[in-house]
């Protein structure tokens, strides 16, 4: 495995026209906040730290905008999305160096979300023609009689959308791409790390041709921007990617309105003794250690059949000692930093709890700056951190299990439900796990790290509030509005 490299940093090829936007202007506000390349801990420049005013009034314009009754047809939102998504491939290389540079991914993984996020807009637009509703059959009671009517879809107003570091590009879009696509507004705070990619975004849709009024940017901090943009009285919708702690806190300001909310995982891999361990191992430690393991569906504990868990484990230390930390920009790099320090310390930390506890640490283990090397453990505490709660870093836990339900309800033991895998060739087994675990998802013969951008996403538990994906965010992002007429009156 690799030692980090380090090379002079250059400067980007993009800089916002100004560190926020709404109502088509782009707004220097009173204080402004640095944002650096976690790599290296070099400034890449400066955006508005949103005070609480200034969040208030691009509230108000989005509101104002929307209110208006200014006509933006369902055939023009549709246009819109689709020459931002040709806009995002066009700007691929500039998109990609921003992610890339102010976050966690390396430029190949940067480059793939690049991809994603034009298909999350072309998903988008496809949506507007399916807001439709239905006739209603008052003519099926007595005092529906001599009535017709039906429902239509109506936008919510306006969408306050708060987004993670690790995907800054993508999962803005699976917030605006759907709210636009519904004839709402938009006020988006991207996370603190990564808002240079949310304002290079803003610039893209407003290009594209959605209407000025419809969108701001609002920079800044949890506590300040964060707070004062969900417990505004003329938010009417708001959808959360983060941490559990965070909804919690989100929910509280918001008070009585609408929430989606997406609070992470812990996620669990099944893999039986009828497995093909090498080619699970593989889709076990990709699953794992992608983006450094800072991704809300990374496989963070295996539970394996006894009889074949010592090869499983041999093919996951192979496999994960194969892997290269380094630069994001060298494309020969597997494994990035992650997005600072403090959390690579606390990844860190959380390994030396587990294994001072009895956790055997076969590989990895080793921390320099905000580089955490993929590490596998094995023999740890059920209560252990690494066990209990979301890590979001580069950290799997392999366990070996005797039968099937042992390892079922060791998957589903956890305040976590967003997904999981089962490495299997028996269908009805797999069917099975599959009825019992409580989970949003299960990938059959997959890692839990598979998502397409059209699925529902999301899970019980502690893992959020309704579901994401594109036409359930639209469905959710819209209201039924009925309309009845009585006849003869």
């Amino acid at each position: 495995m690799t030692t980090v490299e380090t090379a002079p940093a250059t400067p980007l090829t993009w800089r916002p026209p100004a560190g926020a936007v709404w109502s088509g202007r782009w707004v220097d506000g009173a204080s402004t906040m640095p944002v650096h390349d976690p790599e290296d801990g070099r400034l890449l420049g400066h955006v508005t730290d949103t005070s609480p005013t200034e969040v208030g009034q691009a509230v108000t314009d989005v509101a104002t905008a929307v209110a208006s009754g200014a006509s933006w047809p369902a055939w023009r939102r549709r246009e819109a999305l689709e020459e931002a998504a040709a806009l995002v491939l066009r700007h691929r290389e500039r998109l990609a160096e921003v992610i890339s540079r102010e976050g966690c991914k390396t430029l190949r993984e940067a480059n793939g979300e690049v991809s994603r996020a034009a298909e999350t807009l072309r998903l988008s637009a496809r949506q507007t023609d399916r807001l439709t509703g239905e006739t209603l059959p008052f003519s099926d009671t007595s005092r529906g009689e001599g009535r017709l009517g039906w429902y239509t879809r109506e936008p919510v107003g306006v969408v306050a959308a708060i987004t993670p570091f690790n995907d800054p590009l993508n999962l803005v879009a699976h917030k605006v791409g759907p709210a636009l696509a519904g004839g709402n507004g938009v006020v988006l705070k991207p996370a603190e790390a990564t808002p240079l990619t949310a304002l290079a975004f803003a610039e893209i849709l407003l290009d594209a041709g959605v209407p000025a009024g419809r969108l701001a940017v609002v920079p800044g901090t949890g506590s300040g921007a964060g707070h004062a943009l969900v417990s505004h009285p003329l938010v009417d919708l708001v959808s959360f990617t983060g941490g559990h702690r965070t909804g919690n806190a989100v929910a509280s300001a918001a008070g009585a309105k609408k929430t989606l909310m997406e609070l992470g995982g812990n996620n669990a891999v099944l893999v039986l003794d009828d497995a093909d361990t090498r080619a699970a191992a593989q889709s076990v430690v990709a699953g794992a250690f992608g983006v450094a393991g800072q991704n809300c569906l990374s496989v963070q504990r295996v539970f394996v059949a006894a009889g074949i868990a010592a090869p499983f484990l041999r093919d996951v230390i192979a496999a994960t000692g194969k892997l290269r930390v380094g630069r994001k920009a060298d494309p020969r790099t597997d494994i990035g930093p992650l997005i600072s320090e403090r959390e690579a310390r606390r990844v860190a930390e959380w390994v030396r709890e587990a294994r001072e506890r009895g956790a055997v640490v076969h590989t990895g283990g080793r921390r320099d700056g905000a580089f955490h090397w993929p590490t596998v453990l094995t023999d740890v505490p059920a209560d252990a951190k690494v066990m209990t709660e979301e890590i979001f870093g580069p950290v799997l836990v392999v366990e070996p299990i005797d039968t099937v339900d042992e390892a079922v309800a060791r998957a589903n033991d956890t305040r976590y439900g967003l997904q999981a895998g089962v490495f299997t060739t028996a269908l009805d087994t797999a069917l099975d796990i599959a009825a019992r675990l409580r989970v949003g998802a299960v990938m059959i013969n997959d890692s839990s790290d598979f998502r397409i951008d059209a699925m529902p996403f999301g899970g019980p538990k502690r893992s959020g509030v309704g579901r994401e994906g594109v036409r359930y965010a639209v469905e959710a992002m819209t209201e039924p509005k009925v309309v009845a007429v009585r006849r003869g009156a």
